[in-house]
């Protein structure tokens, strides 16, 4: 009896033991990738990292992870010349198959949504106009200050947000004016449209393989969906 207790003992030591390494090893691997996404992505706010799955040891030694969650903050894209942010993308990695150097690895699927504040997509507009909630699901409304026949004139016009295909692929997000106040009088119209709409290239800021692939809008801002198969996380990406 005594010695089955102290086999009993021993196997609870090293259990604690092996229980607390693999979650040092699991937090040391989060910090390092969030660290490698970080630079990688170009962030200009925060990356945090959950991988999940026990023992985190054994899934890496195999080099495939069950999966990673990844919440990133400041995602900028940079496409056309243009510079575009998306605040926040939250996103599941699933079944990651990592690479020899564990810098970073390839996921079978992935999935996540993403927003854009109304602060950021009026900076998007880069074209001085303001952005706020347009009172209902995929509309916004936009207020813009532009000269006409001398005067400075302010309007606001509602506007749907939308994804649409961009040339070369990938997705753009779209803002055009349903209406504008004086349509179809001579050169008033393409003056506000001129300030209130436009096209905006996002998926650039993404990880490889993340496709945009709905959008809608709320008083927080636009929310978009993301989904992919063979996801690049951090190296190379």
């Amino acid at each position: 009896m005594r010695f089955l207790r102290v086999v009993v003992i021993i196997a609870v030591v090293l259990g604690a033991l092996f229980v607390g390494v693999d979650r040092w090893a699991v937090g040391y691997a989060e910090n390092r990738l969030a660290d490698r996404l970080q630079s990688r992505q170009g962030l200009a706010g925060s990356a945090e990292v959950e991988i999940h799955g026990f023992p985190f040891l054994t899934q890496a030694i195999g080099h495939e992870l069950d999966r990673v969650d990844l919440k990133l903050q400041g995602i900028d894209a940079q496409a056309d010349g243009r510079k575009a942010r998306l605040t926040r993308l939250d996103a599941g990695f699933h079944e990651v198959k990592l690479n020899a150097d564990y810098t970073g690895g390839t996921a079978r699927r992935a999935e996540g949504n993403a927003l854009i504040s109304y602060e950021d997509l009026t900076k998007a507009s880069e074209s001085g106009v303001v952005l706020t909630y347009g009172g209902a699901p995929g509309k916004v409304k936009v207020t813009a200050t532009f000269d006409f026949l001398g005067k400075s004139i302010t309007k606001s016009v509602v506007s749907t947000v939308t994804l649409v295909e961009g040339k070369g692929g990938g997705k753009l997000v779209r803002v055009r004016a349903d209406s504008v106040p004086g349509e179809g009088l001579p050169g008033i119209e393409s003056a506000i449209r001129k300030r209130t709409d436009f096209d905006r290239r996002l998926d650039a800021g993404l990880p490889t393989g993340l496709q945009l692939s709905t959008l809608t809008s709320d008083d927080s801002g636009v929310h978009l969906t993301l989904s992919g198969t063979d996801v690049s996380l951090a190296a190379g990406s």
